[in-house]
């Protein structure tokens, strides 16, 4: 009988120590929206922030509802500094950054199974933004794309 019980106990301790890295959101992911827009500098090339973390990696399934708010919270101001900025400084790369942004945030949403949806809509509009609704000009959407698509791929 004492064997069955160290047997369970042994089995449910192995179950306990599972993947469970790959559900924590990592620590630079928390840093707020100044890390977020120091790193997307690097953009369209490679984006880490504080070197280690791709942006998709700051969200995971099953994400914790304080992580959740607190990367969100982060990446919506990110983006919306990006714009305002953006705004100041037409054509600076600016809008390869926020694309970038977007295109990470959708790659690390993916699997997610909509958790982020709410997070993504809130993003869309922060990042896409303009005054009185006009429509972007081709050379915003152009670095938009190209940021879009580094993300997405690698972000």
């Amino acid at each position: 009988m004492k064997l069955i019980a160290v047997a369970a106990l042994a089995g449910l301790l192995i179950a306990g120590c599972g993947d469970k890295d790959d559900e924590s959101t990592p620590v630079a992911c928390l840093k707020g929206p100044v890390a977020y827009e120091k790193a997307l500098e690097a953009a369209p090339d490679e984006v880490r922030l504080d070197g280690e973390a791709p942006i998709s990696d700051c969200l995971t399934p099953n994400q914790k509802a304080g992580d959740l708010t607190r990367v969100g919270e982060a990446m919506v101001e990110a983006a919306t500094n990006l714009v305002v900025q953006e705004r100041g400084e037409p054509y600076q790369g600016v809008a390869v950054r926020i694309g970038y942004l977007m295109g990470a945030a959708q790659r690390g949403a993916e699997d997610t199974e909509g958790i982020h949806t709410d997070l993504l809509r809130r993003l869309t509009a922060a990042a896409r933004y303009t005054v009185g609704g006009q429509r972007h000009s081709p050379q915003f959407e152009a670095e938009y794309r190209e940021g879009f698509d580094a993300g997405r791929s690698g972000g």
